[in-house]
């Protein structure tokens, strides 16, 4: 019943929420550049207003670097349709040659679906303008909350050591500490994963000569933050986009090719030396959470979704009597075990040899 009840609660006050889990996140993560204003002998207001001016300058940066791109892609995207549906008529119309399938209903769907598409760039896109018109309004509040819980850190620090008795002090202040710890590496190095794989993806797109490549390597790196499904949708996009501005289909394969690349150079290298490997989520988990988050709070809780479990998997890891579900929760695969030998064996051995005795001493 509690459980159903905090995920109600979730729910209805996503509004309220979403915004308040953003800031604490951020909060968190702009924690150490406010402490090394302060070391600096910065008055505490102003090194905090000083920390968010900047964090606001670069988001905004990039926040207008993406428009613009964005703005380019929305301009061709009814070519873009066009010319994918043009390919994959004729790619229906040849496989209902070889398979003797009439194609009309298949064609009069695509024509559907492309009229819808194109009209997507009109007023579907006025629609979803006015939908991140309110998520713009809600970033305008985030600062605000950003701030606040800057400001007020070391009060928020002391209510969690009061919740806890005396003699618990010790245990609650080293578990909070390196919560906050590994949790700043991790956020940090998923700002660094991304980089560098929008790096290596917009990359390798230039090389083959890909359209939109900026963006399409910005999107992916987004996308990939969303385990497994985004990684699917961040290959996609760009094969769909070399499929109908590329005269040959083999330039979506090299697509395929290099992002998989890239995906293995991110799982086996990137994750493991720049991401904090401790929290690491298993895929079982990571791919549930990541549904519940989308079905609580949509896309941004696609995105919260894997921090607030990795934040949660530490604090198991660090409570003795929660420590298996913080196992529970990682990747770590314990070694097989090989099942013992049945005692059944030895009973039904030794009736045997008591038999084969007794017919022994029978002759004797």
């Amino acid at each position: 019943m509690g459980l159903c009840a905090l995920i109600a609660i979730l729910y209805v006050a996503q509004s309220i929420l979403i915004p308040i889990v953003f800031a604490f996140i951020i909060a968190i993560l702009l924690s150490p550049v406010v402490s090394i204003f302060v070391r600096m002998k910065v008055n505490r207001l102003l090194a905090i207003s000083i920390t968010l001016l900047l964090s606001i300058i670069i988001i905004f940066a990039c926040g207008a670097f993406i428009v613009s791109q964005a703005s380019l892609f929305a301009d061709s995207w009814p070519t873009v349709v066009e010319k994918f549906t043009l390919l994959l008529n004729n790619t229906i119309s040849q496989a209902a040659t070889y398979l003797d399938v009439q194609p009309q209903h298949i064609h009069e769907w695509i024509n559907k679906t492309q009229g819808e598409l194109i009209n997507f760039n009109g007023a579907a896109v006025g629609q979803t303008l006015m939908s991140v018109g309110g998520a713009v309004a809600v970033l305008f509040i985030i600062p605000v909350y950003i701030f606040v819980i800057l400001y007020y850190q070391p009060l928020l620090m002391e209510f969690i050591r009061r919740l806890f008795a005396d003699n618990h002090q010790t245990e609650v202040t080293e578990i909070v500490s390196q919560t906050k710890t590994v949790v700043q590496r991790y956020l940090v190095g998923l700002i660094i994963e991304a980089a560098i794989i929008a790096t290596l993806d917009a990359s390798a797109l230039l090389i083959l000569g890909i359209d939109y490549a900026i963006l399409l390597g910005i999107i992916a790196a987004f996308l990939n933050m969303v385990p497994y499904i985004g990684g699917l949708v961040a290959v996609a996009l760009p094969m769909m986009v070399a499929l109908a501005t590329k005269e040959s289909a083999w330039s979506a394969v090299y697509v395929l090719i290099l992002y998989y690349i890239i995906q293995l150079f991110d799982n086996n290298y990137v994750v493991p030396k720049i991401v904090a490997s401790k929290v690491k989520i298993n895929a079982l988990f990571s791919i549930i959470v990541v549904l519940v988050g989308n079905m609580l709070w949509g896309i941004p809780g696609m995105f919260l979704s894997i921090p607030l479990l990795a934040i949660l998997k530490l604090i198991f890891d660090h409570i003795e009597s929660l420590k298996p579900w913080g196992f529970l929760l990682g990747d770590t695969m314990p070694p097989l075990r090989r099942p013992r030998k049945s005692k059944l064996r030895k009973e039904v051995v030794k009736p045997e040899s008591g038999i084969a005795a007794s017919d022994s001493v029978s002759k004797k």
